[in-house]
């Protein structure tokens, strides 16, 4: 995978970078004034990042697999040592498919009814290859999204989900957070 250096990621216009941040050549950002990256992130070849007023926040150790997207006007926020899998589409924004109002980006808005709102993704989550997050979903802290899932819904905290649409499997050991306080006690 062939990254670009630091110096290409700064003249993107990006609202704030972090150091060790690895985006492929190959991958497409748009609206680069609205997307924060912090530290120790990689973005894979052919990921969309098509970001609108409500920005894209992107933590600490993050990963954004390959064909992956993150779409909409929405503020997406995606915290720390989340990992989402390939082709996972997340989506801030959505047409109204009721069949009153027309649906294109390229009409104006007085003939469509595009809804936008917030996706917060949490710390620890893991969304499995195929999945797609709808606007306005909470993935609270350590959720696991098996791979194929649809979430409509808010998912509860270390709790894993799967389905179309998911619904609750199990819940999911939180022993990663006594990994995650020794890897950052370790690197003070």
């Amino acid at each position: 995978m062939s990254y670009y250096t630091q110096e290409e990621l700064m003249s993107l216009g990006l609202n704030s970078l972090g150091c060790n941040v690895n985006i492929s050549k190959k991958a497409s950002l748009y609206g680069c004034a609205n997307i924060s990256i912090g530290n120790n992130v990689r973005i894979d070849d052919f990921c969309v990042l098509s970001v609108g007023t409500g920005g894209l926040v992107i933590g600490d150790h993050i990963h954004i697999g390959v064909y992956s997207s993150i779409i909409g006007a929405g503020r997406v926020t995606l915290g720390n040592y989340a990992n989402i899998s390939s082709r996972v589409s997340i989506y801030s924004s959505n047409d109204d498919y009721s069949g009153r109002f027309m649906t294109n980006p390229t009409l104006p808005a007085t003939v469509t009814n595009v809804r936008h709102a917030e996706v917060a993704i949490g710390k620890h989550v893991i969304i499995g290859s195929g999945s797609v997050i709808l606007p306005g979903v909470t993935l609270s802290d350590g959720v696991a999204v098996g791979a194929l899932s649809l979430v409509n819904k808010d998912c509860e905290a270390f709790v894993v989900y799967a389905g179309v649409p998911a619904i609750k499997i199990n819940s999911r050991d939180r022993g990663l957070l006594k990994l995650e306080s020794d890897f950052s006690g370790n690197r003070m």
